[in-house]
């Protein structure tokens, strides 16, 4: 501790030391040795604690500045658009890449290969069907006509349940030659069903099943007037039915004169 540090210390210890025990005993005016005092007081600094040597030598560092953090600007999320659907009562557009690949017409079965086929006969004209596009034979039977049809359609025949539409063959096939003589040589026996449907070939009588190669018919792959006409059996000059074609003739009620 240094000296002026510890005589200024003593001497106050002193001074109240005095106070406490006689304050009356204080004269009126001041001492010498509170002149004294009064003079060290105003040459004495406030005390400091005491420090160590090293302390006291040491530098005082700045302090770091505070690294201050900037706030990393928020990232924005994509906001993924909702899908617009359309409304009932809106129809989506329709374009050919929507509408997907081009539907092509599967070509028949009795098409590659050899193939059988049915032959039966008309008023002369035997006409041959693939045995593939045949639904059944039945005997012919009485039919019940209905008002409103074409003169070709000779009825509807009932087997075991089922209604057959019957179509008489030599009617639809040759109209102009069917004059009432020939109306009256046709001896309808057999009814040739068509595949699945419930369309009937009248047929006087059937002839055979025979198996035909590629090469024993002259195919009309090219678009002809005869739709129901597959092509031509070679060696029998004779019809071979389109059965597919012939049904939607059929259904649409045309006649071959109304293709």
């Amino acid at each position: 501790m240094s000296k002026p540090l510890a005589a200024s210390k003593k001497v106050m210890q002193n001074y109240l030391s005095e106070l406490l025990t006689d304050e009356s005993a204080k004269p009126a005016q001041k001492s010498e040795k509170e002149q004294q005092l009064e003079s060290l007081l105003k040459n004495v600094s406030a005390p400091q604690a005491e420090l160590p040597p090293r302390a006291l030598s040491r530098k005082r560092k700045p302090l770091a500045k505070a690294k201050v953090k900037t706030a990393e600007p928020e990232k924005v999320l994509p906001v993924a658009e909702p899908e617009v659907k359309p409304q009932p009562d809106e129809q989506p557009l329709r374009t050919r890449k929507s509408e997907g690949p081009l539907k092509v017409q599967t070509e028949a079965s009795y098409r590659k290969g050899s193939f059988q086929a049915l032959f039966f006969e008309v008023a002369g004209l035997v006409i041959a069907v693939p045995l593939i596009e045949l639904g059944g034979i039945h005997n012919m039977d009485k039919t019940n006509s209905l008002m409103g049809k074409p003169p070709w359609f000779k009825g509807v025949m009932i087997h075991r349940e089922e209604q057959i539409q019957v179509v008489d063959t030599a009617m639809w096939v040759m109209p102009e030659k069917c004059d009432q003589k020939l109306k009256e040589s046709l001896n309808y026996q057999y009814v040739v069903m068509l595949s699945n449907t419930h369309w009937g070939l009248m047929a006087e009588s059937l002839v055979d099943t025979v198996t035909l190669e590629q090469e024993d018919v002259k195919w009309l792959d090219a678009p002809s007037k005869r739709p129901w006409l597959a092509g031509l059996v070679k060696d029998r000059m004779c019809a071979l039915l389109d059965v597919v074609e012939l049904t939607k003739l059929l259904d649409q009620g045309m006649s071959i004169n109304q293709e």
